[in-house]
This record gives structure tokens, sequence and C-alpha cells, in this order.
């Protein structure tokens, strides 16, 4: 019955009436060329890959957040950057087996709160847009930087000379390119959460293509607050059920959370998602999945 749930979803992802919201386990599988080491991305192992391998107190060990602003207080904030920009820019990853599907079908918007370069990746030769958080920075009351992709490169624009016909990326936390931006700090947190809040951190376009859809959380845990604000601002007006939640071992604590968001949890994870999804009609390739257009 999950299994066939699952295709059921996969096929809702294929044909646009999904939005997929990327957490952490949406980058199982993807692996350092030269190592064979799993890429950090959960908390964890971030924590784990900034302090050389070894863990930091526990109270620090609870949330990546804490741990980089105990590191930026220590050594700056340039120091955190270097780390997140020494994993997802310089280091060399292999494909994570979800991205690759997803590159297969291209969704017209899709959510990932990782800060590797993957996503991008898999539009690298189609015009889009990308939307990546900001925070700490001056000259403007927005948390979001947007630049426009051709195909070929990338320049920034500003919300009124968005596409609206084009994929849009959202990446909250940000990412190595066209140029780093990261949030990372709980000192970023607080600043880029306050902005999302009052609505400063989602472009317009956006805001006026997001009322009524709804969500597939793939590869995302819920037990920290941090995730959990974020996503509660990312899904605003979001349908009924507002979406599903693939969390095999799901907690109390995420069972509650998720209830009061209206999503449905199911006990399953990524590598399931893609053995159902792996069970669509090849034909269905063939086809081009009709994207709407407009914001």
């Amino acid at each position: 019955m999950v299994s066939a749930q699952l295709e059921s979803l996969a096929n809702e992802v294929a044909r646009g009436e999904l939005v997929p919201y990327l957490g952490a386990g949406a980058l199982t599988g993807s692996v350092d060329t030269s190592t064979g080491e799993p890429i950090p991305a959960d908390s964890d192992s971030l924590i784990l890959a900034m302090n050389n391998g070894r863990p930091m107190s526990p109270r620090l060990m609870w949330e990546f957040s804490r741990a980089a602003m105990d590191v930026e207080l220590k050594r700056g904030r340039g120091a955190v950057h270097r780390f997140l920009e020494a994993t997802y820019a310089t280091r060399s990853w292999t494909r994570a087996p979800l991205h690759d599907w997803l590159r297969s079908i291209r969704p017209r918007y899709l959510i990932d709160i990782n800060r590797d370069l993957q996503l991008q990746e898999s539009y690298s030769d189609v015009p889009h847009t990308l939307v990546r958080g900001i925070a700490r920075t001056g000259g403007t009351d927005y948390r979001f930087r947007i630049h426009a992709y051709d195909g070929t490169a990338y320049r920034e624009v500003m919300q009124e000379e968005v596409d609206p016909s084009l994929p849009i990326l959202f990446k909250p936390m940000g990412s190595p390119r066209p140029d780093s931006t990261y949030i990372a700090s709980d000192a970023d947190y607080v600043d880029y959460l306050t902005e999302l809040m009052g609505g400063f951190a989602i472009p317009s376009f956006i805001k006026t293509y997001r009322p009524g859809k709804r969500y597939l959380f793939l590869g995302l845990s819920l037990n920290r607050d941090t995730e959990r604000m974020v996503m509660s601002d990312m899904i605003y007006a979001a349908g009924s059920p507002a979406g599903w939640a693939l969390i095999p071992d799901p907690t109390d604590k995420e069972r509650r959370f998720c209830a009061t968001k209206d999503v449905e949890i199911i006990e399953a994870d990524v590598p399931d998602f893609l053995a159902a999804a792996g069970t669509l009609d090849p034909m269905d390739e063939l086809i081009p999945v009709a994207h709407e257009s407009g914001c």
C-alpha cells in the first residue's frame, strides 16, 4: 500500500501537481569522487566535518546552526563560510539518485534547504530562475537574491525582471554559485527567519505562485526548530492537505508538528520513493511534462 501511495506521489511530482521540498536526505548516495566519503548534509555530519571529524559538546551537537555560531564567535564568520565553500564548491561529489530522478522530470518549482550544487547542476542546460536566501547584509530590505540563468551563465536580476514561465529553484540556505552566499549560524537564522516571517525573504512572484500548492517533503527531518520554522513560512498558503512528508521513523514531536501543518507522514524514505518512482511507465519520459506558465 505504501509503495502504491509513493508511486502516486511520484506521478504527481512528475505532472507538476506537487512541489518537491528537499532536506538533507535528498543527498543520500552522494559521495566524494576520490574518497567515497558521504557528502555532509545533515546536522551531525556537517558539525563533524566542520570540526575535523571530532564531536563537539552535546549542547553544540544538537544543531549545526548552534555549532556554526560557536565557530563564528571563536574564529569569525569567515571560518564558517570557508568551510561551506570548501565542502560544496571545491570538492567533487557523485550525483545523488534523487537528484538524477528530479533532473529527468525537471519540476516547475522546487525548494531545497541544502547548500550544495546538485539541484542547480540538474538545470545547468536550461534557463531557470535561482532564488537564494541572504542574511545580515545591508543595502536592502530583502533577504534574498535572484539570478536569471540563460542556459550558459547567471546574472543578478530584480524581482520585476523575472521571467515567470521559467522553472524556479529556491535555495533559502544558499549555495556557492554563481557566487557564494550561505545561511548557517544562529545569527544568520535569527536575521533570516525574522524577515521570512515578516514577508521580506520570499520574492513577490513566488508569493503569487504558491497559494494552494501542495508539497512533498523528501529527506527532511522536522525535529529541530530551524527546519520547522523555515518550512512553516515556505509553505504558507498551501492547499489542503498541505502535503506529504517521508519520515521513516517519525518522532512524537514530528507527528505533532506535521499534524498542525496538515501534512501527512508516510513512514518511508528516499530510497523507497525512488523504488516506487522507478515503476513509472518509461513512455512517460517521452511525453513533455506540461509546466504551468505565470506566477
